[in-house]
Parts: structure tokens; C-alpha cells; sequence
């Protein structure tokens, strides 16, 4: 079965047209978090000349960029990207779903048998044994060995995610020592070039400087926003380095994060000799300080805003840095995003939204389960990424029909202010949608990970919690992101048609003339290659 799909799957890609070019030689696939397609709007009056500008203008955007899914997340976005599929079908849903029968807590990476190389660190460490579907990468390595496949971010989630089970290193960034690790699923030991990298201390010499604002203060678009309260005397809040230790998470949510991947990046291009050979190299690189800048700060301040033209600088360096590496005719550049982000609750500017309790919802549902079943219980086992899970094993010990169980709690769940829909996993499993916001949850639904009932809030609400913007629901703030293409094989122009994020793979697959990822759902945006 699985020869005969592939064999389908590779006629299909054949009978697609074919670019008149050669394949490119190196792939670099750039995700940069928490990037709403409207930054690119808000921002771009003071984007420089040779940064996100060139790269629209001398190539190709998707202005209609989706994720048709419920439950955006970054595992989800990067899984989503990396695979050409949704949730439902490469499985991962959230930042932790339930073994319904251990009852057992798991994450997407986390791999208690794996330990960090490069690092004193003795916690476990990540993998990629928990994902279900392959990704670019592997399908890339499945057809050509000898090409190279290097994921590098900040975190490690992102770092796995992105490659998936056979790329040759997934790279992140200690936070607690600064350095650059790894798994002993991928190495025994650091290559010597990584070794003295780490040697370089980037990440301690980055510490000690300060953030301050890129362009003139009258530049900048939120510092004129009456409803922003900034939070020092000169209007940004800067001076994120006064503490006696470094913290090298921290140093994650400031642009030197960014500067930081970009150095070491540089570094592996030229001792992998990445694009140097016949053979199609891909890294991908997952810029996590731009999302975790916008957790911290939210989508209205000064930081993020300076954080986009730092980073316009930062990549009007690193594209000129591929092209003297490889040549443009050599080159395919692809930026996208893993999600967006919902605005910060500003009580002044009058627009409806809010934040949801997670904590309250869990007390009061546990509280009506007990009532209705018999008090003493722990019914309720998590809220997580919109989902709610249930300890269906108590269910299941008191005979009680976990169906009817799910349609209570969603009439209950319903009744809480900010939220529009509860949506049972039983519906989802049972039923097919073909439109509107059942489908988004279709799509976000595995049934081995997913939770008992899914949420999608009010525009404007999300979960109450530490971090000032965040996402996870199906609305255009956090479903709509750039896509950008850009090198030889690509053409000039702007696609106003919808295209889903599933897309991604299939169409890189197609440039490099390879099959698809096998479980991937999207189909190649053939009008990349029009001039």
C-alpha cells in the first residue's frame, strides 16, 4: 500500500508543469514566529530597501495565507508546515495531550530515553519519536541521502518539529548555559565547528548589550497609540538585562536572539558546505524570539515594532549572506509564519474581548461533573490548547456514556463569557464537515491526541495567562500570515487567492522534484513559477 500511494503521488508530481530551471541547490525554509500577516502592512513604510521589501518585490506573496485549522499553535503551525498537513492528520494537536488510559502527561518532543548533547544539562531531552507523519525533510532524505537536512532555532520544539525523524541535526539554544545543543538521537558529540562556536560565547557577549530602539522615536506607529501604556519614561521598556546571573531564556525574547541563530546559521552553512554540491540542501530556521518578543510585550508595542526592523535588517544580511553562498539562480528563500496572535485587552480602546480562566473553568467543571455524578472526583484532567480532558477511565469505571458526558459539558462550557463554540470530540468523530468552524475543528482533531471538547472563543478572547498576546483560535489575527517565496525558481508577483498553510510542503517538494510528504493533504501553488 505504501509503495503503490508513493508511486501515485510521484505520477501526479510528474504530470504537474515543471520549471524550465534546474532544481535549487539549497532550500532555506525561515519561520518566524508569531508574524500576522498585517505586520507586513502596519510596518512596511520603514521596512529597508533589501529586507522584507526586496523579497516581496523581486519575488512571489501569498496574500491569502491560512491555516484552516481551530486550535493554532506553534507545534501545530510547524508541524503543519513541515508536513503538509493539518492536526488531524499529523497528530500534533497541542503543547501536551493525555494517554487516555496511563493518564500519562505528553509533549510533542519530549523523550525521557534521549539526553542533551553539548550541554551539563541531565534532564531529559526531545526527540522526534512522538510524531506520526514525515516531513519535507525525511521525504527529502528518503530520495537523496546524500542531501543534508539541518533544522536550528531557539527552542527545541521548533528545532525537531521542523526537521523531523531522520535530518542530519536539530539545533537549539540552551537556556541555561547559552550554547548551542542537540539530542543523542541525532549525535553522540558536537561536531568540532559547533564545539568552537560555543567557544565564541555569542550568547553571553549578546547579554551584555542593551536593546535599544533601531530608528527615530517619531518613526515608530505604536508609540502614537492612545490606547498603549508604555512601560518606562522614554516609552519602550528596553533595559531587559539587569540581573546579576544570564538568562539565556530571557535573551530569547529580545532581538539578540535572533542575531544569535543568525550567527550560528551562517557558521553551519559553511562547514556543512550546504548548496555546495548537487544534491538539494534544505535548512529550516524557526526564529522563536519573534514570537516569544510578542508573548511578553503584545502585539501593540514598541518592542514588537522594533523587533520587525531589527529583524528586516537582520534578514536583508542573512539573504545577501545565501547569495554569495550559492547564488540566487541556486537559491529558494521561503518565509512564513507559525501563527498569529490575538491583540492585548486594552480597557480603553473599547473593543470587544476579554481573557478566559482556565482555573475557574476547571473548578466549576469538576463541580457540575460532581453534581451530576457523584462528588469527590478528579473528572476533569487538563485545559489545554483550547481542549478539555477528561479522566475518562472514571467515566468508564462508573459505566457513565462518555458521548453523553461531552454534550453536557459543551451545553455548560457554552454559558462562560467568551466563548462562541464547545465542540464535542464525539461530533468530530463521527461526522463529516465540509465548511465553517466545524471543519477548522475537523481538521484540528486527531482522535488519539485530541481533547473531549474543543473551544473556539469570541473575536478579541483568549486564555488568561502570563503571556500578553498569544493565539490559538480560528480567527484571521492568528490564522492569516505571510508566505513568501524567493530565488531562481520562483517568479514576481502577488497570489490573491486563498492558499493553505498545508501548501508549504508540496510545493517545495515539487521544486525540488521530489514526492510530497506522505501524508500530506496540500496541494503545490503551481503560480509561484509565473513570471
Amino acid at each position: 500500500m505504501k509503495i503503490s500511494r508513493f508511486l501515485i503521488l510521484l505520477t501526479l508530481f510528474i504530470a504537474l508543469p515543471a520549471t524550465a530551471q534546474e532544481k535549487p541547490k539549497l532550500v532555506v525554509n525561515i519561520v518566524v514566529g508569531q508574524m500576522r500577516y498585517d505586520y507586513m502592512l502596519r510596518f512596511r513604510d520603514n521596512f529597508s530597501q533589501n529586507g522584507f521589501r526586496k523579497l516581496i518585490t523581486e519575488g512571489v506573496s501569498c496574500d491569502r495565507a491560512m491555516y484552516d485549522y481551530l486550535t493554532t499553535s506553534t507545534p501545530t503551525g510547524l508541524a503543519t508546515i513541515s508536513t503538509g498537513a493539518n492536526p488531524s492528520t499529523h497528530g500534533i494537536t497541542g503543547s501536551r495531550w493525555y494517554n487516555y488510559l496511563t493518564l500519562e502527561k505528553i509533549e510533542p518532543v519530549t523523550d525521557y530515553m534521549a539526553r542533551t548533547v553539548g550541554s551539563d544539562e541531565l534532564d531529559a531531552t526531545v526527540s522526534p519519536r512522538n510524531l506520526v507523519a514525515a516531513t519535507l525533510g525525511d521525504c527529502l532524505k528518503s530520495i537523496t541521502p546524500q542531501s543534508k537536512v539541518f533544522s536550528v532555532a531557539y527552542e527545541p520544539l521548533s528545532a525537531v518539529v521542523m526537521g523531523g525523524h531522520t535530518q542530519d541535526a536539530a539545533y537549539w539554544i540552551s537556556p541555561r548555559e547559552g550554547n548551542v545543543v542537540t539530542s543523542n538521537y541525532y549525535m553522540a558529540k558536537l561536531p568540532d565547528w559547533v564545539r568552537k562556536f560555543n567557544d565564541g560565547k555569542f550568547a553571553e557577549n549578546y547579554s551584555s548589550q542593551r536593546w535599544q530602539i533601531f530608528l527615530e522615536r517619531d518613526k515608530y506607529f505604536n508609540i502614537f497609540r492612545k490606547d498603549v501604556q508604555l512601560e518606562a519614561d522614554n516609552g519602550v521598556n528596553f533595559d531587559f538585562l539587569t540581573r546579576k546571573k544570564y538568562d539565556y531564556e530571557r535573551l530569547g525574547a529580545s532581538p539578540f536572539g535572533n542575531m544569535l541563530l543568525i550567527d550560528f546559521a551562517k557558521q553551519l552553512l559553511i562547514y556543512e558546505s550546504l548548496g555546495k554540491n548537487n544534491n538539494t540542501d534544505l535548512l529550516n530556521i524557526v526564529f522563536d524570539p519573534m514570537r516569544l518578543i510578542g508573548e511578553r510585550y503584545g502585539t501593540q508595542s514598541m518592542e514588537v515594532e522594533d523587533a520587525y526592523y531589527r529583524f528586516d535588517s537582520y534578514l536583508s544580511d542573512f539573504v545577501s549572506f545565501l547569495e554569495s553562498q550559492v547564488g540566487k539562480d541556486n537559491l529558494l528563500v521561503v518565509i512564513t509564519s507559525d501563527h498569529g496572535a490575538v491583540d492585548p485587552m486594552i480597557e480603553s480602546s473599547k473593543l470587544p474581548g476579554g481573557r478566559f480562566n482556565r482555573e475557574q473553568l476547571i473548578m466549576l467543571l469538576n463541580g457540575f461533573l460532581g453534581a451530576t455524578y457523584g462528588s469527590g472526583e478528579r473528572w476533569v484532567l487538563d485545559y489545554t490548547d483550547n481542549q478539555l480532558f477528561l479522566n475518562r477511565n472514571l467515566f468508564r469505571e462508573k459505566e457513565i456514556n462518555l458521548g453523553e458526558v461531552q454534550d453536557k459539558i459543551a451545553i455548560f462550557m457554552t454559558q462562560f463569557r467568551g466563548i462562541a463554540h464547545a465542540i464535542t470530540a464525539h461530533s468530530l468523530a463521527g461526522s463529516y464537515f465540509s465548511g465553517g468552524i466545524m471543519n477548522k475543528a475537523q481538521n484540528s482533531y486527531y482522535q488519539r491526541h485530541s481533547g473531549d471538547v474543543i473551544v473556539n472563543f469570541l473575536p478579541g478572547w483568549n486564555e488568561e495567562n502570563k503571556k500578553i498576546s498569544d493565539s490559538g483560535t480560528s480567527y484571521n489575527y492568528d490564522t492569516h500570515v505571510p508566505l513568501i517565496w524567493y530565488g531562481g525558481v520562483v517568479g514576481t508577483q502577488n497570489i490573491a487567492r486563498d492558499v493553505s498553510m498545508s501548501d508549504i510542503a508540496p510545493t517545495i517538494a515539487h521544486i525540488m522534484q521530489i514526492a510530497p510528504p506522505f501524508a500530506s493533504t496540500g496541494t503545490p501553488i503551481i503560480e509561484i513559477y509565473h513570471k
